[in-house]
């Protein structure tokens, strides 16, 4: 069980309607600090930048997507660590098995209820290892 405080949530998403929905289910409902990226070069630069506690990456982004993203993220030894939550359509076990074998751990599946967003969010957290 994780015990460290949730404060700084990064989400990758090329959806600018789903990049505001993150926001306010995850910032003004959840009390998180949230940055948002539009594509995965983003996404990397902004986790070199502002060390988030998490990263909610879309799975099927334009341009650099969700795997390749997360493999340059597990690739730089400062911020191979921080956990990495894929939010996308593709939430069969299958897909969720092949995420997981990227390094994700865990996996919000869209549509998802904005409201009880933060819920979940805090519940995969609180799962993390201390």
């Amino acid at each position: 069980m994780n015990l460290r405080p949730l404060h700084h949530i990064l989400c990758a998403d090329d959806d600018a309607d789903m990049r505001m929905i993150l926001e306010v289910a995850l910032g003004t409902l959840g009390g998180w600090r949230v940055t948002l990226a539009a594509d995965g070069e983003e996404a990397i630069a902004a986790a070199r930048t502002d060390r988030p506690d998490l990263i909610l990456l879309d799975a099927s982004m334009a341009g650099v997507g969700g795997a390749q993203t997360l493999a340059t993220l597990r690739a730089d030894p400062s911020l191979a660590a921080i956990p990495v939550v894929f939010v996308t359509g593709l939430a069969t076990d299958a897909d969720r098995a092949s995420f997981q074998r990227f390094g994700a751990i865990d996996l919000i599946a869209k549509p998802f209820d904005p409201l009880t967003l933060a819920a979940r969010v805090r519940a995969i957290w609180q799962a993390l290892p201390g």
